[in-house]
């Protein structure tokens, strides 16, 4: 009986095993699921120096937690980038800056930064683009109410921006570069240059 008593708190500690795995792939947030996975890996750690493993517990807190988080933190980092084609004189006006700033606002509530990627001509800006050197593109609009419009290649990125852009200055467009979209976008990339 006393020796089950002892052992109850190895039970509580293995039952944190599935409960953190839980939590971490029902993470929405990539940043709080790499602090979840460390706790997965600290406890993993404790389970394996509890039972006698302690080369295993060792290993899993070197290469498990320290080692995976750091290297899931670079990635995680880097692929929360949206790159954003501009024009090199795009940025000269006072409307840009306010529209900027509402993407800005809009892509940070995702944990995603916005990169601005400078271009020389509009055709260099569609072709970026079409080969998926930049996920969106935002020129000076030529006549209409907008002032600017952008384009994205990216279905999920135009409905955010869709559902959550406030600025007026601005016209949406979804762009279609897959293979088999080639001849439908072919209308839309003579009117886009």
């Amino acid at each position: 009986m006393n020796d089950a008593w002892n052992d109850s708190y190895i039970y509580a500690i293995v039952a944190l095993l599935p409960l953190s795995a839980l939590m971490l792939v029902s993470q929405v947030n990539p940043y709080h699921a790499l602090v979840i996975r460390g706790a997965l890996g600290a406890v993993a750690a404790m389970v394996y120096g509890i039972l006698g493993a302690a080369d295993v517990a060792l290993t899993e807190a070197l290469m498990g937690t320290m080692l995976a988080i750091t290297l899931y933190a670079i990635a995680v980092r880097s692929s929360l980038v949206l790159r954003l084609g501009v024009l090199d004189d795009g940025e000269s006006q006072g409307d840009f800056g306010e529209l900027m700033a509402d993407f800005r606002k809009i892509f940070s509530k995702r944990q995603m930064r916005l990169e601005l990627v400078t271009y020389p001509n509009t055709q260099a800006l569609h072709r970026a683009l079409i080969d998926r050197e930049v996920h969106a593109t935002c020129i000076s609009s030529e006549g209409g109410n907008q002032a600017y419009c952008t384009t994205t290649r990216i279905q999920r990125i135009y409905d955010i921006i869709q559902a959550e852009l406030s600025s007026p200055a601005t016209s949406l467009n979804y762009l279609d570069t897959s293979i088999n979209a080639t001849i439908q976008t072919t209308g839309m990339e003579k009117n886009y240059l």
